[in-house]
């Protein structure tokens, strides 16, 4: 079964939603057979490579809400998270354009790491308050997660991502997500937001069942055929 979730690294409902779909994920007997694809999609692709001012003073400026508001939703924001095993702290947060973390982790997708990179990346943001922007966080990261210096600064350089990271966002327009994290599991069932973990196993489940429905077999070995009355059962009605 494969599930595609398209996140932005500045999302911090996208990390919560990481961890409630990987809660849902880990208990889920099938999950040796889940492929997971993670996905770019920017928030705010005009943000400056480099922010001078906090998260507070960038989302009530840029998007116009009231300081206090912006504090108040910080506030219950770091609670839920906490919840989650998650330690927010947006007075350290360095805001800044997520681009080439998103050039990184389809760097890292190449090369079977890409989980790795967007928990360090989601963490370097949210928690330790490092620069996503940063070319020497970037490799940090990178070479933390077993790729090569070298190849993520050419890589980075030379912008060879750019449009595999521009097509993850217009395929995400072309399903009519606008906002993130969202998931997709088996290219049916989309979930929007942080959803509870209960929701995410009910979706693991029916999608699984649908994706390998149940094949009835005679004794015979055929499918098709009416099983004969040694093969008798018992039901709400009687036997």
């Amino acid at each position: 079964m494969n599930i595609d979730i398209w996140s932005d690294i500045a999302c911090p409902w996208c990390y919560i939603g990481k961890r409630r779909f990987e809660s849902a994920l880990a208990r889920f007997e099938h999950r040796d057979a889940v492929t997971v694809s993670w996905h770019s999609f920017q928030l705010d692709p005009a943000l400056p490579a480099h922010y001078e001012g906090t998260e507070l003073e960038y989302l009530s400026e840029r998007k116009g809400m009231p300081a206090d508001r912006v504090a108040q939703m910080f506030a219950q924001v770091t609670e839920v998270a906490a919840g989650e095993g998650l330690a927010y702290d947006f007075d350290a947060l360095v805001v800044a354009n997520s681009l080439s973390g998103h050039q990184l982790l389809h760097l890292a997708a190449e090369h079977g790491v890409a989980a790795d990179v967007k928990e360090s990346l989601l963490s370097a943001h949210f928690e330790r308050g490092l620069d996503i922007g940063d070319r020497q966080v970037l490799v940090g990261i990178g070479t933390g997660a077993g790729l090569d210096a070298e190849e993520i600064t050419t890589a980075l350089d030379s912008g060879r991502f750019r449009d595999a990271v521009s097509a993850d966002i217009r395929r995400a327009q072309s399903l009519g997500i606008t906002g993130v994290p969202f998931f997709v599991l088996d290219g049916k069932y989309g979930i929007s937001g942080a959803q509870p973990v209960e929701l995410f196993d009910q979706a693991l489940r029916t999608a699984w069942t649908e994706a390998n429905p149940l094949v009835m077999v005679t004794p015979e070995g055929n499918a098709d055929r009416e099983a004969d009355l040694d093969g008798r059962a018992c039901g709400p009605d009687g036997c």
